[in-house]
């Protein structure tokens, strides 16, 4: 049982809680990952990386098995500590689960004739072991509902293998297929808890007296279609039937967000950026839609899910779940994160607009986005880095 009343005096809180390290390490990580997918874009400046590892799915994979798990871990990590009322890794196990994370992706750079292998070795222990810190809690607290977060874990825990085995040459088109997977498990992961947390975040959030619009169809409709998308879009060529699932998809995430809007949440600043995030998720299946059909760039939808959805999300998500879990008001956030999302939705502009509009400067609008992403990460870690080491403001423990 939690003891949340203990309070003691701290000189660094970095191993209470998964939140901590695996926010600061993300958060760090869209910095300098981002810079040097900069200088490799721009001016062929390569560092050293594994050797068959082609520098774009180097991008791909760290963003999405690199940040997206990160900032996933250190969520649910703090998550299913408050759904249980049972202690997550903390302490050592949990700084050691940070280090396995924190070698695969450094491991690349090493230069070793064995980095094929170290990284795989790491990055799949790393995905296996969240696994089974996310899974005990829940079984010992009988928490069944919860388990279908264990059963995304373990698909990524698999797209990521798969990945793997496309780049050992075992499988073909195995890095794509893994890829593509693990985005779309990353979007599954945020609807599924955006479904109660955003919902949630807006009717308790806003100043007004808001009634919500929820339809228990478009629950289980979505989760049916999202499914069929992600096999067919991922795992065959029938591009027109995926078009068709995305294009329902759109719809539907549509509907919602118009249910759940009510003009109160440009009053605060933590609501508005998970309402665009999940607008940016919606998007893309239209913009996948699109692609499918061959009438616009797939990078486009590729970037609305990845840089929009994952990215903006789990960015409102770090700002608030830290100032949370530190003991601050998320009513009173800093007021410099209206900035920080403002940098981070003009880079989205950059990424996803601009180049419909004015096709032929595609390289400068990804520089901007670029710049404008590591901007908005690297405020972020200057102005929560503080929080996330130092001990509650309150004295308790977490």
């Amino acid at each position: 049982m939690l003891n949340i009343e203990e309070q003691k005096h701290y000189r660094t809180s970095l191993h209470h809680l998964g939140f901590r390290p695996f926010f600061l390490l993300g958060s760090l990580f869209a910095v300098i990952s981002i810079l040097i997918w900069f200088l490799q874009y721009h001016f062929n400046i390569l560092l050293p990386q594994v050797n068959n590892l082609p520098t774009v799915f180097w991008h791909g994979h760290e963003m999405i098995y690199g940040y997206g798990m990160a900032i996933i871990a250190g969520f649910l990590l703090t998550a299913v500590r408050n759904w249980t009322n049972i202690q997550t890794l903390n302490n050592w196990p949990l700084m050691l689960l940070a280090l396995v994370w924190l070698l695969a992706r450094l491991i690349p750079f090493s230069g070793s004739s064995h980095a094929t292998s170290l990284m795989f070795l790491f990055d799949i222990s790393f995905n296996a072991l969240l696994c089974l810190a996310i899974l005990y809690p829940i079984v010992k607290a009988h928490q069944w509902q919860h388990l279908s977060i264990v059963l995304i874990l373990a698909l990524l825990a698999l797209s990521n293998i798969l990945f793997y085995l496309g780049l050992s040459g075992q499988v073909q088109r195995g890095m794509e297929m893994g890829l593509y997977a693990g985005l779309y498990l990353l979007i599954t992961m945020i609807l599924l808890m955006g479904r109660r947390v955003i919902y949630f975040f807006i009717e308790k959030g806003v100043d007004e007296e808001v009634e919500l619009t929820n339809y228990p169809w478009l629950d289980v409709t979505s989760i049916v279609l999202l499914v069929a998308f992600i096999i067919l879009q991922v795992f065959t060529q029938l591009h027109n039937w995926a078009a068709l699932l995305a294009l329902a998809l759109c719809l539907l995430h549509g509907l919602r967000m118009i249910g759940w809007y009510t003009p109160g949440i440009w009053q605060k600043t933590l609501v508005w950026i998970l309402y665009i995030a999940y607008g940016s998720i919606t998007l893309g299946f239209g913009l996948t839609a699109l692609a499918n059909i061959d009438y616009l760039n797939p990078m486009l939808a590729t970037h609305a899910f990845g840089f929009g959805g994952v990215g903006l999300m789990t960015l409102g998500m770090m700002a608030r779940v830290t100032l949370g879990h530190t003991g601050r008001n998320v009513f009173d956030p800093p007021a410099i994160l209206r900035w920080i999302f403002l940098f981070a939705i003009l880079a989205l502009i950059s990424r996803i607009a601009l180049p419909i509009i004015l096709p032929a400067s595609y390289s400068l609008w990804i520089g901007i986005s670029q710049v404008l992403w590591i901007l908005t990460f690297g405020i972020f870690s200057w102005v929560y880095a503080p929080m996330l080491i130092k001990p509650r403001v309150d004295g308790r423990y977490g």
